[in-house]
């Protein structure tokens, strides 16, 4: 199977039939995603004035997206999207505006933690809906690895705009309003992608007995998503300090805006790796990829000026989306059929967790060594995992064990 694409299968894959309406949907409802979580931090950290117990709070709302992304996914595979999303979107906007008198009542972290962890394992999976949407809408090929590719791409779109609007926003009145408007859009482009038509076909199914841990039991998934938590804990660790070096820097609203850098370049290069992917083989890529992101990673700790972070960051982000598209695109090859909601519910998982282990060790190295431990930390903690991974390798190689009936392209060509 190719896993490259050109500007010609992006095309195609945007404007298959029926697709349009759920792109657009998920667009919005997906938004959000780095915006609520650094909107949170960043409003509990102006409230209780220490970068300790806001990475605590942010770390348990990852908790909760690792703990619900996989139940939502099962849930999706087995009943389709509509209902599971319409469900957990509900309890979603109770467990935000619960959060946020919380906070303003001045609760303890004991408070608010417990809410944040629900905020984190309600907040609607939209995105691993709308990946294992492609499989069901496109046959396998280059046009649905470009599917694949758009996805990862919208993401660091959304990782561009979500930073920098959580900066603008923490300047306005109440400090607050970046985690409100984010939850907002999250909800309506939930509610939107829900009730698609194309969407709505996607009804109950019957499955055959699978796994207690379903896609998780397989090896290769569970590379797959070894590799998914050394790119979320190597990104955990950045996303706090930049913040702090950039308040340390007397310009505490910037630090929003400079996490945009990263995903700036993480877009332009993401594009032009997709049309030739290194390494070729994907049991090569999982842990190259890792390994680079994770050295580029100590260039965060030389600058002392915002200016030289700024320029850090826009090289280490060239190796995001490359990373999430791998990610992505190698659940086909080591998961069987009818798990694909699923199985990206375990890459969001391991991404999360990632996160919250990054988030929650950095804010205590910032707060007791300051940001450069913080970010030499990352990128020891990404080696460490790719060497894992790059043991790990033959089991994404091997792929889905024989005795599980593999994708039929000709299968899926017919849904």
């Amino acid at each position: 199977m190719s896993h490259s694409a050109r500007l010609s299968d992006y095309r195609a894959a945007l404007t298959t039939p029926g697709m349009r309406g759920p792109v657009v949907a998920s667009l919005l409802a997906r938004l959000p995603i780095a915006m609520v979580g650094l909107s949170l931090l960043l409003y509990v950290e102006r409230a209780t004035g220490s970068f300790a117990v806001a990475g605590m709070v942010s770390a348990a709302a990852l908790t909760g997206v690792a703990l619900g992304s996989v139940i939502q996914g099962r849930l999706m595979d087995r009943f389709g999207p509509t209902r599971p999303l319409l469900w957990v979107t509900g309890m979603f906007a109770v467990f935000v505006t619960v959060s946020v008198l919380a906070v303003e009542a001045a609760a303890s972290v004991f408070v608010l933690v417990p809410l944040a962890l629900g905020v984190g394992a309600t907040e609607p999976m939209v995105g691993s809906a709308s990946r294992a949407l492609w499989e069901r809408m496109v046959p396998a090929g280059p046009t649905r690895m470009a599917g694949y590719a758009y996805e990862a791409i919208s993401m660091e779109v959304f990782f561009i705009l979500g930073p920098g609007l959580a900066g603008l926003l923490l300047a306005a009145p109440w400090a607050g309003t970046g985690v409100v408007v984010g939850a907002v859009l999250m909800v309506i482009g939930a509610m939107w992608f829900a009730f698609n038509p194309v969407v709505r076909a996607w009804g109950p199914v019957k499955q055959a007995p699978r796994p207690l841990l379903g896609a998780f039991a397989y090896p290769g998934m569970r590379t797959v998503a070894l590799a998914a938590l050394g790119f979320g804990v190597t990104i955990g660790f950045v996303e706090v300090a930049v913040p702090a070096f950039a308040k340390a820097a007397g310009h505490a609203s910037m630090g929003g805006l400079m996490l945009s850098l990263w995903s700036i370049s993480s877009v332009v290069f993401g594009v032009l790796y997709g049309m030739r992917p290194w390494p070729r083989p994907m049991h090569l890529r999982l842990p190259v990829l890792l390994a680079g992101f994770a050295l580029l990673t100590f260039l965060l700790a030389i600058p002392a000026t915002l200016i030289g972070l700024a320029i850090a960051l826009f090289l280490v982000g060239t190796l995001i989306t490359p990373q999430s598209t791998a990610h992505s695109a190698a659940i086909e090859q080591v998961t069987p059929n009818g798990m694909a909601a699923e199985a990206f519910g375990w890459v969001i998982t391991s991404v999360t967790v990632g996160l919250a282990i990054g988030q929650g060790v950095s804010g205590q190295l910032i707060e007791h060594l300051g940001t450069r431990p913080a970010f030499v930390a990352a990128g020891v903690a990404g080696l460490v995992i790719a060497l894992a991974v790059w043991l790990l390798r033959a089991t994404v190689q091997r792929g889905v064990p024989a005795e599980v009936p593999a994708r039929s392209e000709m299968e899926l060509a017919s849904r």
